[in-house]
C-alpha cells in the first residue's frame, strides 16, 4: 500500500526543532529534479521567449530562488548536491566533469541520508559521479538506479563518446544490453520516473531525477527515429521534418518565432524536457501524491554557449545556441553566468508562492532535507538549513552574510568567493598569493560583474582574500601541486 502522510504539520514542526526524528507517515516524498546545461535564460519564467509551461507553473506555485547557485559544471554540482560539500573538499577529480570516482565509497550522500531515514531511494537519469559499475548509485544509498552512469550521451543510442565507458546505460549499476537504443533519453527517464511514482510502497520515496537534456548533443527527431536531426538541404534555416516534429511547435508560436535554427533546436529540447516534467507531475496527481511531495528543481550549471560537435553519436556543431542571459560568463565560468541558475522549491500548501532573494546554494539541500525528514545531522557540510526561507519561520535574528565558494577544474584554474554582496574572481593556474591577485565586484550594484573595484576597496579585498584562504585550507590538496 502506498504511504499517504496524514499529519504534515508535524513534519514542519520538526523542521523547527531541526533534528528530532519524525514519526513514520509524517514526512513528504521528495523529488529532486536536475536538468543539464539549462541556463538562466533557458526557462520560461525567466524568459518569455521560452516555452516551458510545466516548469513555469511549478516555479510560480513555490519558492523561486533569485540567487540560486551551483558549481560551474556537471560533476562538481552533483558532488555538491549529493554530499552537501564543495567538490574541492574531495580533491581535483571532483572539480570538473570526470568519469573517475568523485568521492570514496562510504561518503555520506543524500541517498544514504534518505535511506537511513526510512525512505525508498531511487536515482533516475544521469549519475556522472563515477562511471564504472562498481562506483554507481547503489553503492551510495540508492535502492534502485536507472539511466546513464557517465556524463552526456547520444540521445537515441545512449552511448558516451568512445572508449572504456561508451556503453553505460544501466539498471541497478548493471549495463543494459542494447542500451535501450532508439528511444530518446528524456522519454526513457520520464517513463522510469513515472513507473517509480506509480509503485505501491510502504514508505515515502526519495527520487533523484537527473535529466540529460538540454546538454548536447541536441537531437529532436520526433517520430523520425531513424533519421538524426539535420538541416533540411532544400530549406536553409529549417531542420529536416521540423514541421512534423511536435517539439518545434507550441500553442503560442514561441519556438517558431525564433529565426536562428540552432536556438530553435534548443527551444525544442526545452519543450521536450518540459513535457517530460509535466508527465512526472501528472503521475503524482494521478496517484494522489502531489500534495504529499516536496519538489526541488535546479539546473547543474550555466548555458553551454557553443559546441564543436563530433564528440557523441549524431553530435551537431552548434554556435551560440542558448538563450541570452543578463550575466557574465557561461558553463565552466565562476562568473555569475556559469554558477547562477534557475532553482525553486514546491510543496502545495506548505511552501508559499514567493521569490526568495537571499543567496542559496545546492550544498544547502542536504542539511535542509536532513532537518525536514528528521535524519541524523551530517557531520561535515558546507550548506545551511533553508527551513526558515522555505516555510516562513521567524528567526531570532536576521541571517548573517554567508560565504559561497567555487574552485573549478582539476588544475584549480578558476576560483571565486562571495560574501554578502561582494565577490572575488580569479582565473589562472597560480593560486592567489595576495589580495591584488583578485578581481572584486559588488553584485548588488554590478550584477554583470563589469566593474573591477579591487583598486578602490583594498580593505574589502584583503578580507575577501583572507576568507578565500580559509576556505581553501579546508580542501583536499592536489597531489600534483605539493
Amino acid at each position: 500500500m502506498r504511504l499517504r502522510p496524514t499529519s504534515l504539520s508535524v513534519a514542519l514542526a520538526l523542521v523547527v526543532s531541526c533534528r528530532a526524528q519524525a514519526p513514520e507517515g509524517d514526512r513528504p516524498n521528495v523529488l529532486v529534479i536536475v536538468t543539464d546545461d539549462q541556463g538562466w535564460g533557458d526557462i520560461g519564467y525567466h524568459n518569455p521567449a521560452v516555452y516551458s509551461p510545466n516548469l513555469d507553473a511549478l516555479a510560480r506555485s513555490g519558492a523561486r530562488f533569485t540567487q540560486h547557485y551551483v558549481m560551474p559544471q556537471c560533476t562538481p554540482t552533483r558532488v555538491a548536491l549529493m554530499t552537501g560539500r564543495y567538490p574541492s573538499r574531495f580533491g581535483p577529480q571532483a572539480q570538473q566533469a570526470n568519469n573517475a570516482p568523485a568521492f570514496p565509497i562510504g561518503t555520506p550522500t543524500l541517498g544514504t541520508l534518505m535511506q537511513r531515514a526510512g525512505y525508498e531511494t531511487h536515482l533516475v537519469g544521469k549519475w556522472h559521479l563515477g562511471t564504472s559499475t562498481d562506483h554507481g548509485p547503489t553503492k551510495f544509498g540508492f535502492d534502485h538506479s536507472y539511466g546513464g552512469l557517465a556524463g552526456a550521451l547520444g540521445m537515441y543510442d545512449h552511448r558516451y563518446r568512445k572508449g572504456k565507458f561508451a556503453e553505460n546505460w544501466h539498471r541497478d549499476d548493471e549495463v543494459i544490453p542494447g542500451w535501450e537504443n532508439g528511444v530518446h533519453a528524456t522519454d526513457l527517464t520520464a517513463r522510469e520516473a513515472v513507473r517509480v511514482i506509480e509503485q505501491e510502497r510502504a514508505a515515502p520515496f526519495f527520487l533523484y531525477l537527473a535529466f540529460h537534456t538540454v546538454h548536447t548533443p541536441l537531437d529532436e527527431r520526433g517520430r523520425f527515429v531513424d533519421r538524426p536531426t539535420q538541416l533540411d538541404p532544400e530549406r536553409p534555416g529549417r531542420w529536416l521534418d521540423e514541421d512534423e516534429i511536435p517539439w518545434f511547435h507550441d500553442p503560442d508560436g514561441l519556438i517558431q518565432r525564433e529565426q536562428d535554427p540552432e536556438k530553435r533546436l534548443l527551444l525544442a529540447a526545452v519543450h521536450h524536457l518540459d513535457h517530460a516534467v509535466g508527465e512526472v507531475v501528472k503521475a503524482l496527481e494521478r496517484t494522489g501524491q502531489r500534495d504529499d511531495t516536496l519538489i526541488l528543481f535546479t539546473s547543474d550549471n550555466g548555458p553551454q554557449g557553443s559546441w564543436p560537435g563530433n564528440a557523441y553519436p549524431d553530435d551537431l556543431k552548434l554556435t551560440d545556441f542558448n538563450q541570452p542571459i543578463p550575466m557574465r560568463g557561461k558553463k565552466t565560468d565562476t562568473y555569475e553566468g556559469g554558477v547562477r541558475v534557475p532553482g525553486f522549491a514546491v510543496w502545495p500548501g506548505r511552501i508559499a508562492a514567493a521569490e526568495v532573494r537571499e543567496p542559496v546554494h545546492v550544498v544547502d539541500w542536504m542539511p535542509t532535507l536532513a532537518a525536514l525528514v528528521g535524519a541524523e545531522a551530517v557531520a561535515a557540510t558546507d550548506g545551511l538549513d533553508l527551513a526558515d526561507l522555505l516555510f516562513g519561520y521567524a528567526r531570532p535574528a536576521p541571517r548573517p552574510p554567508r560565504e559561497l565558494y567555487w574552485v573549478w577544474s582539476s588544475g584549480s584554474n578558476r576560483r571565486a568567493l562571495r560574501y554578502g554582496d561582494w565577490k572575488v574572481v580569479r582565473y589562472g593556474k597560480q593560486e592567489p598569493q595576495r589580495p591584488a591577485d583578485w578581481q572584486l565586484f559588488h553584485l548588488a550594484e554590478d550584477p554583470k560583474e563589469q566593474r573591477d573595484l579591487a583598486a578602490e576597496q583594498p580593505e574589502v579585498l584583503a578580507d575577501m582574500h583572507r576568507r578565500y584562504l580559509a576556505q581553501r585550507a579546508r580542501d583536499k590538496p592536489n597531489p600534483r601541486r605539493r
